[in-house]
């Protein structure tokens, strides 16, 4: 009965790291602009997309020197990994096809001041996360703090 007991401990916490590792996705961001995402995972694939510096990415898969990646709306590419980093950066995934903008605030919290807004598909370096929310740069120099529900990245 011991055994057993044993056995089943012993599954269920590889089944456990199993799952909280498949959770936590590796990500990346571009570095440099006008980056190829492809088809493939080699420079004979068509381009899907040009990327810009910053732009966050989930990494599915890699190959030699290639990653096969995954974007904010779904889309999967391959990228060289000559052209990615670990720099944190996130973007606005909320108000596709609107003209509503994500309000950027002075702290933490909605009762801060509103120092800029941002329109889907921005792209933040992010600085820090606190309680929901991120202190976000955008590349022109501007900083705050947006509700981490409204970004997709890292």
């Amino acid at each position: 009965m011991k055994k057993k007991n044993t056995i089943f401990l012993v599954l269920f916490l590889f089944l456990f790291v199993v799952q909280a590792t498949a959770a936590i996705a590796e990500m990346v961001s571009i570095s440099g602009n006008n980056v190829n995402m492809r088809s493939g995972g080699g420079k004979k694939y068509r381009v899907i997309w040009k990327l810009d510096s910053g732009f966050p990415l989930k990494v599915l898969r890699r190959s030699g020197s290639w990653i096969r990646v995954q974007d904010f709306e779904g889309t999967i590419g391959w990228v060289s990994k000559k052209v990615v980093n670990k720099s944190p950066h996130m973007i606005v995934k909320v108000h596709k096809k609107s003209r509503k903008q994500i309000n950027v605030r002075s702290g933490p919290g909605t009762n801060n001041r509103i120092v800029a807004k941002a329109y889907y598909g921005v792209v933040f370096k992010t600085l820090k996360q606190k309680n929901g929310w991120v202190k976000v740069q955008h590349e022109k120099g501007v900083t705050g703090w947006v509700k981490r529900s409204l970004l997709w990245g890292f």
